[in-house]
């Protein structure tokens, strides 16, 4: 199950023709229903909503922006390990 949590940015997993969504676009979480469904909003570049829609975390990939702290922490310790001062 996907950490939902609100203002999380998602994907969707599917094309979702009810809603006029297709595979791949991103939306913010904006309301948790329930442990695996979220209400997230879909808008465009100028920030205008054009869906809405309650989904299930099956449905949904939560991006990340930055390194995850596990994966950027593996990394420095590389960065030291092949460091050769």
């Amino acid at each position: 199950m996907l950490n939902l949590e609100v203002l999380s940015e998602v994907a969707l997993l599917q094309d979702l023709p009810e809603h006029g969504l297709k595979r791949g676009q991103v939306g913010t979480i904006v309301e948790v229903l329930s442990p695996s469904v979220v209400e997230v909003e879909f808008c465009d570049d100028q920030g205008r909503t054009y869906a809405m829609a309650a989904l299930r975390s099956e449905e949904l990939i939560r991006l990340h922006h930055s390194p995850l702290a596990h994966v950027a922490q593996r990394q420095r310790r590389r960065v030291l390990e092949t460091d050769e001062w």
